[in-house]
């Protein structure tokens, strides 16, 4: 039987895989994604749009990708998007849609860079992905008052790890949870997720 990439994405492996992986489907991603009703984009960029007071302020878009949630995002306002992506040949494909002020290709361990008002982490955290990790990694990034927009499928949120870490920033008063809704993630595979919207302190 003959196996999409999404088949095979939600597995764990070392992120030289995981970039060859992105690699290979980087030609054929948006076909597949858009072709399952790939939502999360939108729903991430209305859901930060909400709370945003000014639109016109720097966002980081981390895991870019091909610049899906990028398009989101700029329908939803955001007028100044750089990229960052673990994979060179997913950033091609970004840079082609001409809606990045930068993009940059990024190691795994590769600190991001402060200042950004806005954070977007667009099913980028989880099973076969960045590792819960880097949920620490965006937050301390984030200056005072800046907004992280990410999101968690159903296979990672299955994991009790998952809103462990979330509620590790939380309970301590270091971050707070603005929005947070379940719903549609890839329709035709019936997987959903939930985003969120949280406030650094």
């Amino acid at each position: 039987m003959f196996k999409t990439f999404l088949d095979l994405v939600y597995f764990d492996r070392d992120p030289c895989a995981t970039r060859g992986l992105y690699d290979d489907w980087s030609g054929s991603y948006d076909v597949e994604m858009t072709g399952n009703g790939y939502v999360t984009p939108a729903r991430c960029a209305q859901a930060l749009a909400s709370f945003a007071a000014d639109t016109s302020l720097p966002l980081l878009d981390f895991g870019c990708g091909t610049g899906l949630a990028g398009l989101a995002f700029r329908d939803s306002g955001f007028s100044v998007l750089d990229g960052v992506d673990l994979s060179g040949e997913m950033i091609a494909q970004a840079d082609a849609k001409g809606i990045y002020r930068n993009l940059t290709p990024v190691e795994a361990d590769t600190p991001i860079p402060g200042g950004y008002p806005f954070i977007a982490a667009v099913g980028v955290i989880g099973a076969g992905a960045a590792p819960l990790s880097v949920l620490d990694m965006l937050l301390h990034a984030l200056p005072p008052g800046g907004l992280l927009v990410f999101s968690f499928n159903d296979l990672t949120l299955a994991d009790p790890a998952s809103m462990g870490r979330l509620n590790e920033w939380l309970d301590c008063g270091a971050a707070r949870l603005l929005f947070a809704e379940h719903g549609a993630h890839l329709p035709e595979k019936n997987i959903q997720s939930t985003v969120y919207v949280v406030e650094k302190a």
